[in-house]
């Protein structure tokens, strides 16, 4: 069977292991070059160090890794909360930085997508969390995975943030938990 039609099961997966498997996923969902792929290394696996860090993939029945999610709890001191807190501030959504489950990283392989596989990753990483919502970053662009937010309950909390070294703006979209089922 070709990797492409396999069927693939989401579950608990050691993305510190498994870490250049999901940057070469990553690369190819998002487009990073060499030396990006070399710089979130070192992120992914400082973020996997975190209390409350989790991982989740989507695994082929021949093991490949075609699919990732992880996150944490919201902290407030950290890299991602200090960009887009004044943001959030200035739109009155400050409160969704505190108790919020971060979504860190959600990539899917291209061959994969459109298939339910990161709907699986996103719902299964938010309903291990006990805080009672969610929060992203998503290039600020009307996308796939901005749709795909959309659907499981994801609303805009800002708009045009921008991070320092990403070329394009972002928008931070928050969701109560449990996320929103067909």
């Amino acid at each position: 069977m070709d990797d492409a039609d396999a069927d693939v099961t989401i579950g608990p997966v050691d993305l510190a292991a498994r870490v250049d498997e999901a940057l070469a996923v990553q690369a190819l969902a998002f487009g990073l070059s060499e030396d990006e792929i070399v710089v979130r290394r070192h992120i992914v696996l400082r973020h996997l160090l975190n209390p409350g860090a989790r991982a989740y993939g989507a695994i082929t029945t021949t093991g490949r890794l075609v699919g990732f999610v992880y996150g944490m709890p919201n902290d407030r001191t950290h890299w991602w909360s200090t960009i887009v807190q004044p943001y959030l501030r200035a739109t009155d959504n400050e409160k969704w930085l505190d108790d919020s489950f971060v979504i860190t990283e959600l990539h899917v392989h291209p061959a994969y997508q459109g298939r339910g596989v990161g709907r699986q990753l996103i719902t299964t990483i938010t309903d291990q969390s006990d805080l009672p919502r969610s929060i992203l970053s998503a290039i600020d662009t009307e996308s796939p995975a901005r749709a795909l937010y959309r659907t499981l309950g994801y609303t805009d909390l800002a708009r045009q943030v921008h991070f320092p070294s990403a070329p394009r703006p972002y928008a931070v979209m928050g969701a109560p938990l449990p996320l929103r089922r067909r």
